[in-house]
């Protein structure tokens, strides 16, 4: 015990000395912290406060109690998860959808049934660490193709040994906020024979007047492609899902040990985010706003404006980027701080999310002063 209790203070001095400490600290929560400009959660639509997912909510609760209380394969299948199901379906134009626990658990539930040595795993170097560890468990030999690099992704897939062949990307990337060419790597995959898995985390409710990048590039419909989701960004809920054909609906519900092993999502999850999958479709005017929120962040940081929710400031250092959301924080506006690993290329960045219900005027101050503090040494006041 005094070994790993010595290898945790090690760790942990090593941590601090490299900028990489990270906290759970509820005073940076804006809900608890009213006058904090929050420009870090990924509540992009603004639907985690809407009236109508809390009535959801708490009707499920009072229907069905707090929690699913099995698997869903045992008794944790209730009609909220039946309606979520539709509900998704119906937002994407997806033919079939299986409703996980979160998204981190959809994404590795899907891999991971999928995987086997006769399956090469072609995953783009900026994919989220869900997917890697998908990737890692599924008993397939993984390729990690340079970031969208369509050249590599063609040689990766034209020279393999094994027969079958999964492609894994997102639609719209979680750090650098920049986006796959979606209809020319499922072109690619399609000539090749390789199932495309496409995470849209950050692209239902965002992309495509809120149904997807996937529905948004006409591939709604495509059989080689599999989307997966979470509900708890742009929809303001909780859980994930993963959406393809019936066919593969099927084989996850008896493979997918995410899902047969897990306790299901809670009902009042499930309900809410059905509820957010019908105002997306309702009020296109919400992913508008949420655009419109985005221009404006990235005009006043002097950055190109990304394609989603996520507008990254590169910064440098560690320390430089941590000192500089510290400096934000204390002026009341919460950013996200991302430092390795959780950058892809190793750059630290700011990352400040816009969403369709935020004061355009506070975010413009805000994403001025994070481009002014990105510049500074550490420990200039700018």
């Amino acid at each position: 015990m005094a070994a790993v209790t010595q290898w945790l203070a090690s760790a942990a001095a090593d941590r601090d000395r490299a900028g990489l400490v990270r906290r759970t600290d509820s005073a940076r929560n804006p809900q608890t912290r009213p006058h904090l400009l929050d420009l870090a959660s990924n509540d992009y639509l603004g639907l985690a406060d809407d009236p109508r997912l809390k009535a959801a909510a708490t009707d499920a609760v009072a229907r069905y109690g707090t929690g699913a209380r099995a698997s869903r394969v045992v008794t944790g299948t209730t009609a909220a998860h039946d309606d979520l199901e539709h509900a998704l379906t119906t937002l994407t134009g997806r033919p079939a959808c299986l409703a996980f626990s979160s998204g981190y658990t959809a994404n590795i539930g899907l891999l991971t049934a999928l995987g086997d040595p006769d399956t090469l795993i072609v995953s783009d170097a900026h994919v989220h660490a869900s997917l890697i560890d998908g990737a890692r468990l599924s008993r397939s030999p993984v390729a990690i193709c340079p970031h969208s690099d369509l050249d590599a992704l063609d040689a990766l897939l034209r020279t393999r040994t094994q027969r079958r062949a999964l492609v894994v990307v997102e639609s719209v990337y979680s750090v650098l906020g920049d986006a796959a060419d979606l209809p020319r790597i499922a072109a690619l995959c399609d000539s090749r024979d390789a199932l495309l898995v496409v995470d849209e985390a950050h692209g239902v409710g965002v992309r495509g007047d809120g149904r997807g990048a996937v529905h948004a590039a006409g591939l709604a419909g495509a059989e080689h492609v599999v989307v997966t989701a979470t509900l708890s960004k742009a929809l303001g809920a909780q859980g994930g899902a993963v959406l393809g054909s019936p066919l593969l609906r099927e084989h996850l519900v008896t493979t997918a040990r995410t899902f047969v092993f897990d306790t299901a999502l809670a009902p009042a999850a499930a309900a809410a985010a059905a509820a957010a999958c019908r105002i997306v479709a309702a009020e296109p005017e919400r992913v508008a706003a949420l655009h419109e929120a985005a221009a404006t962040i990235a005009g006043a940081a002097g950055v190109d404006v990304a394609p989603g929710a996520v507008q990254s400031i590169p910064i440098g250092a560690p320390d430089v980027a941590l000192a500089a959301a510290t400096t934000l924080h204390e002026r009341g506006v919460v950013v996200g701080c991302f430092r390795p690993p959780s950058v892809p290329d190793g750059i630290s960045r700011l990352r400040l999310t816009a969403r369709a219900t935020v004061d355009l005027g506070r975010a413009a101050s805000a994403a001025a002063l994070a481009a002014r503090l990105a510049l500074a040494p550490v420990g200039v006041d700018a």
